[in-house]
């Protein structure tokens, strides 16, 4: 059997996945109504530092691959680190919106299970190869979409929040513009060069699990 093309493993990799990511308990007890608004605040939270996290990882994997290959991967990672900075306003008035104003942010305590994917990706973002990285991410961002779009629709409904101080929730429901056909093209082009398929299988597995955990955590 031949090496699978980038599509291939993706579609693979996240049929795979599925059965597992369709099981969030937290996000069905806020389509419910019936998560506690502590579990809102941990989200804020957490997200606080996830996100600032994420965007140095980004950066710095825009770094790594400046001259690998400078008209995809360099403008790519650099644009999931700018959508993190786009990010942090709505989080802000999310948080504020559950209870937690910029000094709450900054005091809060996070959970070591529900920072493991920031980790995980920062250990990605200095070692990880390309195939890893764009596998991992291709395979995550569509399942975390997939909790956030529930949410923002849920918020509103059973928690009182305005579209606004849901927004959070909704910026991150859609993959950035171009994000999916680009990463395929960075996923190819590492496959083609011989980087390891099942490595990178491997690499969107645990970030899953990594995804699993932050949901567990917060609740």
């Amino acid at each position: 059997m031949g090496r699978p093309s980038a599509q291939e493993l993706y579609e693979q990799t996240t049929a795979e996945l599925a059965p597992a990511a369709a099981d969030n308990r937290l996000v069905e007890l806020v389509e419910a109504g019936s998560a506690p608004v502590d579990a809102l605040r941990r989200i804020a939270g957490e997200e606080y530092r996830i996100i600032r996290s994420d965007r140095r990882s980004f950066a710095l994997l825009a770094a790594r691959f400046a001259e690998a290959a400078p008209d995809t991967a360099d403008p790519f990672f650099l644009g999931l680190a700018q959508g993190e900075d786009q990010a942090l306003p709505l989080l802000a008035t999310f948080a504020a919106a559950v209870g937690l104003g910029p000094t709450d942010l900054a005091a809060y305590r996070p959970r070591p299970a529900a920072q493991v994917y920031a980790h995980y990706l920062a250990w990605l973002a200095q070692f990880g190869s390309r195939s890893e990285i764009t596998l991992a991410l291709l395979a995550n961002f569509g399942f975390w979409g997939g909790y956030c779009g529930r949410i923002a629709a849920a918020l509103p409904r059973h928690y009182g929040l305005t579209p606004a101080e849901a927004a959070f929730f909704g910026y991150f429901a859609e993959l950035p513009p171009g994000f999916e056909p680009t990463a395929l093209g960075i996923l190819q082009a590492a496959l083609d060069e011989g980087e390891d398929p099942e490595a990178a299988r491997h690499a969107a597995r645990m970030m899953q699990s990594y995804e699993a955990a932050f949901w567990t955590a917060v609740l």
